[in-house]
């Protein structure tokens, strides 16, 4: 294989993020064909990379870059079906984010920076998954981090972005340390930090410090794939643009944390504590995501719930020993959450609000929107896990691993013994995932019922005709100080969504749609990883399918007792959609089967189950009290000795000037009555 194919994967991005950023004002013609044609050539090349690179190969490449006094940093490739596979997922929602950006943004001023941003966010994830060295890894993992900061802050008008950007940013650099330290330690045990030393290392015992390497690593994993305790960012996040929210969640930042634990799974597996550690992890984000997800009234804040919880999936299916699933549900995963936020962003453009609730009241809002609507579906499908969609398979791959894992038959295809994975991570991973499933289909269901398919209650209580300069006219059903991530609303909701929104949903919906049976239908999908087996076991699918179904039919019982409901009671008065610059004031939830699945959990899970309040009381403001003692003790303490002895050499500056008074009487008494002074003194 020629290098320069690999090479140009993530050079190109990076090239057009410079280009645009160089001429996307000057010019503002040029920013969008800048933005999308070097993604989507470098989402070609990816393909073409994959295709030459074949299946059960590798391709390993190096020049050093650096010497340290100790592990060498090199410039290095390290090609295989992981890095393959992942590399044409990123490549593919990179480039349909920045086709639906250019009609997203379309009015936006700021959209050759944001353009600009999407592209060097993406070549950071390429270099992520291409390099075959810790440090040059490291570099597009904090390039990664930048970018995300800028991005979910780029409606800095808004006190929500500015706060959810900063949040973002700390809470993934409290997990970047120790994660940096883990390297660090890693790279010393090895004598290296090339991934191949590095893995042959950990497969012959040379590793030294297994268990607080892997404690380390995790704790950067936990940052940015948004895992329990670390998990309250993404949520957050949604106030940047939905097209962000895409590309973060599907195949980038939070991937990039499952990615790297995948590639080192052989150093996880030398430790069966970091993997009860892991699997613990898992299941807490699995089993409390999909409960907030289930009370959550803003409809990406839903789907950010839902993707910390599909991420718990992953990590679980590490815990169990197997990368081969964690990837495959990886990417499965990439592709219907990357339609899912896309379409929601259109379900936005046309409802002027994030909120369900509200959006059950527009009469007709699915005859609307119907590539929204239907591709929705489609993605809650694969979501829910229900078959033939590509969801089922990945979930119910992970489900087999936790299953083998229990009976201490754990699925490491060759990466190490199946005694290395404890059966307690399994048990864990199973269990929580069995339940994850019943709560993931049963909030997938409340969000496509009480969106879409708003009962006739609601649909009485809102306008019967929206005229166009007024569409936003429905009622305001959210909680009032409920949690609410809005974004500033660019759209013109009188106009129709334009061909650029809609078509990505579509190229998305194939791989949502057919992904798991393409791949496991000829077994090239495995070929491709580890060679091990992806197919579901029979107990597991019907178990996994059962309490899919399960949720799903408790879910859609609980919306027509609360329609029924309704029906009998008053509605509730029309008012004005809230903007989306900030959170609907009145409380009115209409028809939310929520409210009766979760009965007195419904209020702690719409808060997160107080993490972040008890976060501010135990973190927040102990810092910001010392950060105020600080600065009291600067400006009072330390300023004032400063001061003070500047007023001491003015006084002592004064007192000299009274002497000088210009009289040479003066001086020479002055003089002579010291010199008489002097001699006393000497005689005495």
């Amino acid at each position: 294989m020629n290098l320069a194919l690999p090479a140009l994967v993530p050079a190109l991005p990076a090239l057009g993020a410079a280009a645009t950023l160089a001429v996307g004002r000057k010019a503002p013609g040029l920013a969008r064909p800048l933005a999308i044609v070097p993604v989507a050539v470098s989402a070609v090349l990816a393909l073409v990379v994959a295709l030459q690179l074949g299946t059960g190969q590798t391709l390993d490449a190096a020049t050093r870059l650096t010497p340290t006094g100790g592990p060498d940093i090199s410039l290095a490739l390290h090609l295989d079906g992981f890095s393959s596979l992942i590399s044409v997922l990123v490549g593919l929602v990179a480039t349909c984010v920045q086709v639906y950006s250019t009609a997203y943004l379309k009015e936006d001023p700021r959209y050759p920076s944001y353009a600009a941003l999407v592209s060097l966010f993406t070549a950071a994830m390429f270099l992520v998954v291409y390099s075959g060295d810790l440090i040059v890894l490291l570099v597009g993992w904090e390039v990664m981090g930048l970018c995300s900061y800028f991005l979910i802050g780029h409606h800095w008008e808004t006190a929500d972005a500015r706060s959810a950007s900063l949040k973002a940013f700390l809470v993934t650099k409290l997990g970047d340390v120790p994660f940096l330290f883990g390297i660090f330690l890693l790279g010393a045990d090895a004598g290296s930090f090339r991934v191949p030393d590095v893995l042959a290392a950990a497969t012959e015992g040379r590793l030294g410090h297994p268990t607080l390497i892997a404690l380390l690593l995790l704790a950067g994993v936990a940052g940015k794939s948004a895992q329990f305790p670390l998990h309250t960012w993404l949520p957050d996040a949604m106030a940047g643009p939905t097209p962000v929210s895409a590309l973060i969640h599907a195949a980038t930042m939070v991937a990039a944390g499952i990615y790297l634990v995948a590639r080192l799974l052989p150093v996880f597996l030398l430790s069966g504590a970091a993997l009860v550690v892991l699997a613990v992890m898992a299941a807490v984000t699995m089993i409390g995501s999909a409960l907030c997800a289930l009370a959550q009234d803003d409809l990406k804040r839903v789907l950010a719930y839902s993707t910390v919880g599909q991420l718990g999936y992953m990590a679980g299916a590490l815990a169990s020993g197997d990368r081969e699933a964690s990837v495959f549900h990886l990417v499965s995963h990439g592709a219907f959450k990357a339609l899912l936020f896309l379409a929601a962003g259109v379900v936005i453009h046309a409802a002027h609000t994030n909120s369900i609730s509200a959006m059950s009241r527009i009469p007709g809002l699915r005859r609307r929107v119907p590539d929204a609507y239907w591709t929705m579906g489609i993605g809650l499908v694969a979501l829910v896990g229900l078959p033939p969609f590509s969801g089922f398979f990945s979930k119910e791959a992970v489900l087999t691993a936790a299953e083998h894992a229990a009976n201490g038959e754990a699925l490491t295809n060759g990466l190490g013994p199946a005694s290395a994975v404890p059966q307690a991570a399994g048990w864990i991973v199973l269990i929580s995932a069995g339940l994850t499933a019943l709560l993931t289909a049963a909030y997938a269901t409340r969000l496509f019922l009480v969106a879409f398919h708003s009962p006739a209650g609601a649909a009485a209580a809102a306008p019967q005709v929206l005229p166009a300069a007024d569409r936003g006219t429905v009622v305001a059903d959210h909680e009032a100080g409920a949690p609410y991530s809005p974004e500033l609303d660019e759209a013109d909701p009188a106009k129709a969504e334009p061909p650029a929104m809609r078509w990505p949903l579509w190229v998305l919906a194939v791989p949502t749609m057919g992904f798991g049976v393409a791949g496991l239908r000829s077994d090239w999908l495995p070929a491709l990883l580890d060679g091990g087996s992806l197919r579901p076991s029979a107990v597991t699918a019907v178990t996994g399918t059962g309490l899919a179904v399960v949720g799903a039919l408790a879910a859609y019982g609980a919306w027509r007792a609360a329609t029924a409901r309704l029906g009998t009671g008053r509605p509730a008065p029309a008012g004005r959609v809230p903007e989306q610059g900030g959170a609907p004031a009145t409380e009115v939830i209409v028809a939310d089967p929520g409210r009766t699945l979760l009965g007195p959990l419904f209020g702690p899970a719409r808060h997160g189950f107080g993490v972040d309040r008890l976060y501010r009381t135990l973190f927040v403001r102990p810092v910001v009290a010392a950060a105020k003692l600080v600065r009291f003790l600067d400006r009072e303490v330390v300023e004032g000795y400063v001061q003070g002895s500047g007023i001491g050499a003015n006084l002592l500056g004064r007192a000299v000037r009274l002497a000088q008074t210009g009289n040479a009487q003066t001086y020479l008494s002055a003089l002579l009555a010291a010199v008489v002074l002097l001699t006393v003194l000497v005689a005495v």
